[in-house]
């Protein structure tokens, strides 16, 4: 009794050291993320492959820019919650409602209680699986899906910017030429400019209904792009030529994105091998001797251990997660 007791200390113990770290390093990473995005952004790192022959006009427009987006990511923390259930619902384009995504959670938390209840699971495992499916599994689905359809937004917003740039050359209105985007365009990009489309129809002001992206899309570059619109309307500047720098910004972060991404790659594939090692050692180890390893599975303290071991180990993978994980 004595030994698992102290087993469960030293578990807890763990936990909330464990909890501190990860809390120190994702708290590092959020200081440093916005002044590396206004960098990279203000084209401080954007290799254009001769950065000693760039316009000193066209650096100034960056930085405006970066100052301009800086002030619009503060406003829009403020007005909007990204990581609520309503915001990424609409972040993924899904045409539902908070009540029915709970709905739809609740029947897969019970599905995989049943399952866990016919597996014979202990109490313990059968709490986590269930709660995880309630709570994590769903809204983690949302954030995947959320994150790959800006994504595709993204790869495809910098030739809709340029295209708006044409039609706008040509003498054609803001208004129209988002509308000729939102046809020409499929996926993300022609449905948020549809919609931007369809509320200036109604009556809305260009620049709020351009600025009603933001919760759908919360990323940098459509915050620009409203900023852009608004800034036009205001001073009556050239929309093309705003554009055509934001158009230009945008590709350099991607080139940028990919060469972190790159350079990255086996820091990543060394995180991965290191993950998944002790998981691989313990099924060599099942196959080879069951009754050496099964202790782990058997004994009130092996159990203990095990858990202890399995989460220390998601605080390492975590880690390792948020060290490589670079942000542009």
């Amino acid at each position: 009794m004595n030994t698992v007791l102290i087993s469960i200390v030293v578990a807890l113990l763990a936990a909330l050291l464990g909890s501190g770290f990860m809390a120190l390093i994702i708290s590092k990473t959020k200081k440093n993320k916005r002044a590396q995005m206004v960098a990279a952004i203000s084209g401080r790192y954007a290799d254009h492959g001769e950065p000693g022959k760039k316009k000193a006009e066209e650096i100034s427009a960056a930085g405006d820019i970066a100052a301009k987006l800086k002030k619009a990511a503060r406003n829009q923390k403020t007005e909007h919650d990204t990581k609520s259930i309503s915001s990424l619902l609409l972040q993924c384009g899904f045409d539902t409602t908070v009540a029915r995504f709970w709905i739809y959670s609740i029947v897969f938390g019970t599905a995989v209680f049943t399952i866990c209840y016919l597996m014979k699971l202990s109490y313990g495992v059968m709490f986590l699986f269930t709660f995880a499916a309630y709570f994590g599994m769903p809204k983690w689905f949302l954030k995947i899906k959320a994150g790959r359809r800006q994504k595709l937004f993204l790869n495809e917003f910098a030739d809709a910017l340029e295209a708006m740039i044409r039609l706008l050359k040509a003498g054609m209105p803001v208004t129209e030429a988002i509308a000729m985007v939102s046809r020409e365009f499929t996926g993300p990009v022609g449905e948020e400019m549809g919609r931007v489309y369809d509320s200036q129809k109604v009556g809305l002001p260009l620049g709020e209904a351009v600025r009603k992206m933001s919760p759908c899309m919360p990323i940098p570059e459509v915050q620009m792009f409203a900023t852009a619109i608004a800034i036009q309307q205001q001073t009556g500047s050239s929309l093309s030529e705003v554009l055509g720098n934001l158009a230009g910004v945008i590709r350099a972060r991607h080139r940028l994105k990919r060469k972190v991404q790159a350079l990255s790659s086996e820091a990543k594939v060394s995180a991965m091998i290191i993950g998944a090692l002790p998981i691989l050692v313990t099924l060599a180890l099942w196959a080879v001797n069951p009754d050496y390893i099964g202790l782990l599975f058997e004994h009130p303290t092996g159990k203990m251990l095990l858990f202890g071991a399995i989460v220390w180990m998601s605080f390492g993978v975590i880690s390792m997660k948020i060290m490589i994980n670079f942000k542009v």
